[in-house]
């Protein structure tokens, strides 16, 4: 089969082929990728975040369903724990959607974190690319929910929806823990439990500081880029007015999921319209491009450097100081360029 035609074509086989040679780093991977390229960038990507027990599988399968209702298809990639056994995705929130799994116009792919503290696959940006050129309208991305790591959502995502839930203990420190800053719109979910207008008042606050007082010289900017490198996408973007929206929902019951959209909505509309839409899919292809290199030099390290055993010889030489780590990298580094 040639995958990258056949995905082309509408082949859901080759498209699920596709990204298992993504996620598994085959060697046909990188091929596929150069031929499905130029038929990308036209789904929009919707990210959702939050912590662990926030029902971000139930709200993203609601979506999903509405997304269906007004005639869109939908990709949905599902960032699960990695199996400490099989290195795969454990795969519960899959299970969560089953009830899409018989529609042809939704396409579902769990992939494991794969060791990355940001609750993002390194290759998720590739999969998202696999299901746009597929020719997916939306494509759901839902995090794996790892707290202040969650971040890197932002780096994947044209519109990141964050997911709050009432009870959480200390709702400030919750909100404060580095997802704060990338909410384009934040969700308050199970919003009939006790103290969901309260987390609401929170949030509105929290906002309402940060627009007061965070923002407002570049000199604060820079130092909280300093600070927070992986939240630098979403403190140095250009100014747009946006406030994020608050919205409460019941995803269970299928509650204020149309106002949800509604608010997805008008953030498409504002960023499209102001720019900052191709200013973000410009920084997301600037740190995939670091990506694939940082990627591509790891690989070169692994497979001609400690399988060959150069490693250990390093090593060797450097306890008994014939020579240094310093040095050894340096040598490296101008073999690798020639």
């Amino acid at each position: 089969m040639d995958i990258a035609k056949e995905l082309l074509a509408g082949n859901r086989l080759a498209l699920s082929r596709a990204i298992t040679a993504i996620e598994n780093e085959y060697e046909e991977a990188t091929d596929i990728m150069k031929e499905i390229y130029p038929h990308t960038g036209h789904a929009y990507v919707l990210g959702i975040t939050g912590p662990p027990g926030a029902g971000k599988s139930t709200l993203t399968d609601k979506i999903a369903r509405a997304y269906r209702s007004q005639g869109k298809t939908v990709g949905i990639i599902a960032v699960d724990p990695t199996s400490p056994f099989t290195g795969g995705a454990i795969l519960g929130d899959r299970i969560r959607m089953n009830g899409l799994t018989l529609d042809a116009g939704v396409f579902i792919r769990s992939m494991g974190t794969r060791g990355s503290l940001g609750g993002l696959s390194h290759k998720t940006a590739d999969a998202v690319k696999a299901m746009d050129a597929f020719g997916k309208d939306i494509i759901i991305v839902e995090t794996v929910g790892v707290g202040q790591s969650e971040v890197d959502i932002v780096k994947a995502a044209d519109t990141t929806v964050v997911v709050l839930i009432p009870g959480m203990g200390d709702d400030i420190q919750a909100i404060k823990a580095g997802i704060l800053e990338i909410g384009d719109v934040f969700c308050v979910n199970k919003a009939d439990h006790d103290g969901a207008d309260k987390l609401v008042r929170e949030l509105n606050m929290m906002l309402d500081l940060d627009a007061n007082t965070m923002m407002t010289s570049d000199e604060t900017k820079k130092a909280l880029q300093d600070q927070f490198h992986h939240l630098s996408a979403a403190i140095m973007a250009p100014t747009t007015g946006w406030r994020p929206s608050i919205d409460k929902v019941v995803a269970n019951q299928n509650e204020g999921i149309d106002v949800l959209l509604e608010s997805i909505h008008k953030h498409r509309v504002h960023i499209e319209g102001d720019g900052e839409l191709s200013w973000r899919r410009t920084k997301r292809t600037r740190d995939e491009m670091l990506d694939i290199l940082e990627s591509s030099i790891g690989r070169y390290v692994k497979n001609k450097i400690v399988a060959t055993g150069r490693l250990d010889g390093y090593v060797e030489k450097i306890k008994h100081h014939e020579t240094d780590p310093y040095s050894v990298v340096g040598e490296l580094l101008q073999e690798m360029l020639k």
